[in-house]
């Protein structure tokens, strides 16, 4: 396994980018430690499978460098660098059994016959391939087939890092979560540092200890499930993450706080400097639905709200809510009763979120 490292990479299928647009991935800098379980999570076109590849080599970068272990690879072939990627669609070979797709790539390394059964016999039973081991690859379910996809890059013990392309997408929903935990407990056996690109949240929340989070070409923040779920660095972190997504306002500074509409929001002294000291009129303040506070009775610091809908989820509601010109959610208990078409929201200070230009102001910055 290996530390990787990019370098002020950068990526555009153009031959003549003239400016930021023309990136599939924007100018960064990132590490993925060694014996690490990543995600890399963002939404269709935003540049991961295409970092996924040029980490592989299958794709060389316009700009910046690819290190193993503080070693340059951007000449590298993927073979020489010892990746091992798994695919959205299962890349077996179909006339082989199931035992021999395993087996290939220690064949392939000289490895002694009896270890490779040893290893094969290993992966196998932690798959779950035991019973078709000696079947037919032609023969195998979607699923089974993209369990033998995984299983060729996980029965190596040389691979700097694997590499795993949205590679649940074929399978079955109910046997997603099987596969995800599988492959978390694959990590935590063999210490292998792992990349696994998604587009669903719970697919990087349930696999990862951490996850970077693209948008447009950059990682706009890498964090635990946690940090992106309580202090999303990026609007679009808000948005993305959490069901629903945060709610996020315009509003323009004025003296205390900042306003929309004829409603003004205290903020801390720290989000205040910011905005006074930042000459952007792009603000923002965001706030999760988890944390509005929701009352039927009004208070000094609430608002009054409009209710639009309450959808009952079972376990908890969603609210939909108009305040003023905004439409916003929120997230409450399934025994929390909304009494008529009027309720008092408040905005607890310590989940109150500040943007400018997008990007959270952070509180540490005092």
């Amino acid at each position: 396994m290996a530390e990787i490292q990019l370098n002020s990479l950068a990526h555009s299928y153009s031959k003549t980018p003239s400016g930021p647009e023309d990136y599939a991935i924007r100018q960064m800098s990132h590490v993925w430690h060694k014996g690490g379980a990543y995600a890399l999570l963002g939404p269709s076109g935003c540049g991961k499978s295409t970092m996924l590849n040029i980490i592989s080599g299958l794709l060389a970068p316009s700009e910046g460098e690819v290190l193993f272990d503080n070693v340059k690879v951007n000449e590298l072939s993927p073979k020489d660098r010892n990746i091992a990627q798994v695919f959205q669609f299962p890349v077996i070979y179909d006339s082989m059994t199931v035992y021999d797709n395993l087996a290939f790539p220690l064949r392939n390394a000289g490895m002694p016959k009896a270890k490779i059964q040893a290893k094969v016999d290993e992966i196998a039973a932690i798959l779950e391939l035991g019973e078709v081991l000696h079947n037919k690859a032609k023969n195998l379910t979607a699923d089974e087939k993209q369990k033998v996809s995984m299983g060729r890059g996980l029965v190596r013990d040389d691979v700097s890092a694997i590499l795993f392309d949205e590679p649940l997408t074929v399978i079955d929903p109910q046997l997603k979560w099987k596969l995800r935990r599988k492959l978390k407990q694959i990590h935590e056996q063999f210490n292998i540092t792992m990349v696994y690109v998604t587009h669903d949240q719970l697919e990087a929340s349930t696999f990862a200890d951490k996850i970077a989070v693209m948008y447009e070409g950059q990682i706009v923040q890498f964090g635990t499930p946690r940090e992106l779920f309580e202090r999303p660095n990026h609007t679009f972190v808000g948005y993305f993450i959490g069901s629903p997504g945060m709610n996020l306002i315009d509003v323009e500074r004025v003296s205390g706080g900042v306003r929309f509409d004829d409603f003004t929001v205290a903020l801390s002294q720290v989000q205040q400097r910011a905005t006074e000291h930042s000459p952007s009129q792009n603000l923002k303040i965001g706030i999760r639905p988890e944390f509005l506070h929701v009352s039927n009775q009004p208070s000094d610091d609430t608002f009054k709200c409009k209710v639009k809908d309450v959808e009952d989820l079972g376990t908890y509601k969603i609210v939909s809510l108009q305040l003023g010109s905004q439409a916003i959610l929120a997230r409450v208990d399934e025994d929390h009763e909304i009494a008529g078409d009027t309720v008092y929201v408040g905005f607890p200070p310590q989940w109150l979120k500040l943007y400018i230009d997008e990007f959270l102001v952070e509180e540490q910055d005092a």
